[in-house]
């Protein structure tokens, strides 16, 4: 299997697209290694890789929360964050990490939150007397709530690749977003009082009634989500669906949203779920040929030769999900190592729910640790700050988020409480 790494690592240094370094470094593999008219079974894999009916999720997701931004939500979500929280010394630190939260509900991607919102609220604090680099930092790692909170594309996918229920694994994000957002509050909190940030002057009643009244509708997609599953009104394919037919009537009820803004909407769901679904159908062809030279039972023997202790094991298993995070998307990275996870999740006799909201948490923690989380560099190209002050700042955020993943780990209750409380 060395020979396959080799490849996949040369093609993504000369930079190749992930999709086409997956399927081409699996395809050179079975040549190299006797079987190329194994080679003739790739196609059906992609496409039995893709042909899955909750996969229509996806797409239906991410138009969802594209029509809700191009609607304006984004700015709604912002005034109604400063509305609760903005009043507070360096309030405006506080409103990117609520506005992370409840953007969360509706966008379900880390970059795209991180893009978003950064583009608004870098400048928002900078202006309120911020270090740019703590603005940027504090976008970066609240973002990483964007692919936890309901509804999650990396849910999704991870449901679909283990068999787990989405529903369940929706259900078991809520709390570690819920317990990212607190410990990034405290933390902002402190960091305002040590460094004596300004206070943004209290917002009148009216005005907190108006961005409440304006921004209500957007906040209740995912509880409608949530509730319309595990009630069985519907599936999650068909919960997506109607996240879609939400985001069009509260669009054009408060006329925000134009035939020519749906039509960016559509286009940018396009782009974004044809490279999602085309990295899925490569990743099958990984898959395919780890599956062939049984690698999740070679890899499972080495670790076992190492340690048998199911916490060690357990932790080995972190390290390694956070360094890939690092370098690659959290969808490809569960694709390509989910053969794999399936059998560390039998070594340490995890509830799979569990597993998947610790595996999910680790790959989008990755997202935003240093040195080369990708979130740290999309938020210093919208601050023009170094990367390095970024990473500095970022560093103790981060380890919030790692302190939230060890008890996700280690006390099953805590993510397990809504799957267990509504069943």
């Amino acid at each position: 299997m060395s020979s396959f790494f080799l490849l996949f690592a040369g093609f993504l240094a000369t930079g190749v697209p992930i999709a086409l370094a997956l399927g081409i470094a699996g395809t050179a593999y079975l040549y190299l290694s006797g079987n190329g008219m194994m080679a003739l079974m790739l196609p059906q894999r992609m496409i039995a890789g893709v042909d899955q009916f909750v996969l229509l999720t996806i797409p239906l997701f991410l138009l969802a929360g594209a029509l809700m931004n191009v609607g304006g939500v984004t700015t709604r979500i912002v005034t109604f964050a400063r509305a609760m929280v903005g009043h507070r010394r360096g309030g405006m630190s506080s409103v990117s990490i609520l506005s992370s939260g409840f953007f969360a509900g509706i966008s379900g991607s880390a970059t795209a939150e991180a893009s978003a919102l950064g583009s608004i609220l870098i400048p928002s604090m900078a202006k309120q007397g911020m270090p740019p680099a703590y603005a940027a930092a504090l976008i970066a790692v609240s973002s990483v709530m964007g692919p936890i909170i309901p509804p999650s594309i990396t849910m999704i996918i991870y449901g679909v690749l283990s068999g787990a229920s989405i529903g369940q694994l929706f259900l078991a994000g809520i709390m570690p977003g819920i317990g990212i957002a607190s410990g990034l509050l405290i933390y902002a909190s402190w960091r305002a009082k040590r460094d004596g940030f300004p206070v943004t002057p209290r917002m009148t009643g009216r005005e907190r009634l108006a961005a409440t009244r304006r921004t209500l509708p957007a906040l209740l997609l995912p509880l409608i989500i949530l509730v319309g599953i595990k009630a069985g009104i519907f599936t999650p394919t068909e919960a997506a669906a109607v996240a879609v037919g939400y985001a069009l009537i509260i669009g054009f009820v408060y006329r925000d949203l134009t035939l020519t803004r749906v039509w960016d909407a559509l286009i940018a769901t396009a782009l974004v779920s044809t490279s999602i679904l085309f990295i899925t159908s490569m990743a099958s062809i990984v898959s395919f040929v780890f599956t062939l030279e049984q690698v999740p039972q070679l890899i499972a023997d080495a670790m076992l030769s190492l340690t048998e202790n199911p916490w060690m094991i357990l932790l080995l298993l972190n390290i390694f999900l956070l360094v890939l995070g690092m370098f690659l998307e959290p969808i490809s990275i569960l694709i390509l190592t989910m053969p794999i996870l399936m059998k560390f999740q039998a070594l340490i006799g995890m509830d799979p729910v569990q597993f998947g909201t610790v595996v999910v948490l680790n790959v989008v923690i990755g997202m935003a640790t240093p040195p080369v989380g990708i979130l740290l560099f999309i938020a210093s190209a919208i601050s023009g700050e170094p990367v390095g002050k970024v990473i500095r700042e970022a560093i103790p955020l981060v380890g919030i988020c790692l302190l939230v993943l060890a008890v996700i780990a280690l006390v099953p209750q805590v993510s397990l409480f809504f799957p267990s409380f509504l069943n």
